[in-house]
């Protein structure tokens, strides 16, 4: 069920594979994704067990709608309609915030002392908008001011192959996304460009997930399967 986890201080952070669901055909084992076409029950049960074992009830587990923008939401409980936003933030015990992917970069973001998370979606356009630096300014705004990151895994840059001008594009807002596949074509190595940014503002404590999600197939991945599920990042403080 897990690719990686760890809990610290009282918060829980892992990010899933695809291990341990009821998912099945392209979409088999645990997708967590509710708009990719999979059965819905499926998904559901998915989630029921994804929130078991970070020790919340499942109405206690938020995903986003994402739209790879920079919005980023402060919640204090579940909201009734779609969140569309690519970053959610809280300082509410036992409330469970979710990011999905499938080759993006998932962050997960917290502060122990004062007590907030936050989940971001990263991909391409989300990374040059800034979406990280959104996220993290939302959370000083509610106290937070030692924050520590988990970097997921995400689609590698030798993996991550891109027109030259789009990569030219990305390296202008962080060159350390500049990357080149394994042919020599230009790539985006997008989680580089997310730790360049963090590090920018002050975050160092940064724990970055080594694994590629097109080259392990435990891991759903978009540009290797098409239609495919996600995995997701969950973070949660006060987990039992």
């Amino acid at each position: 069920m897990f690719f990686w986890r760890d809990d610290v201080s009282g918060i829980r952070r892992a990010f899933t594979d695809r291990s341990g669901g009821v998912s099945a055909g392209v979409y088999a084992g645990l997708n967590l994704g509710g708009h990719v076409g999979d059965s819905s029950d499926a998904v559901r049960e998915n989630r029921i067990r994804v929130a078991g074992e970070v020790g919340v009830d499942v109405d206690r587990l938020i995903f986003m709608d994402q739209c790879h923008g920079a919005d980023i939401a402060v919640v204090t409980e579940k909201p009734d309609g779609p969140l569309v936003v690519d970053g959610v933030v809280t300082a509410e015990q036992g409330l469970a915030l979710a990011v999905l992917v499938a080759d993006c970069t998932p962050v997960l973001l917290s502060d122990v002392r004062a007590g907030v998370v936050g989940a971001v979606h990263a991909g391409r356009p989300g990374m040059t908008k800034g979406v990280v630096l959104q996220a993290i300014s939302a959370m000083r705004d509610l106290g937070a001011t030692q924050i520590s990151a988990a970097v997921g895994p995400s689609v590698c840059g030798r993996c991550y192959e891109v027109p030259l001008e789009m990569r030219e594009e990305a390296a202008e807002v962080r060159p350390e996304s500049r990357a080149v596949t394994w042919t020599g074509t230009p790539a985006i190595d997008v989680a580089a460009g997310v730790v360049a940014q963090l590090r920018s503002v002050g975050v160092d404590d940064i724990t970055w997930v080594p694994g590629c999600a097109r080259e392990d197939e435990s891991l759903f991945s978009y540009r290797r399967d098409g239609t495919t599920g996600r995995f997701a990042g969950v973070i949660v403080r006060g987990a039992s």
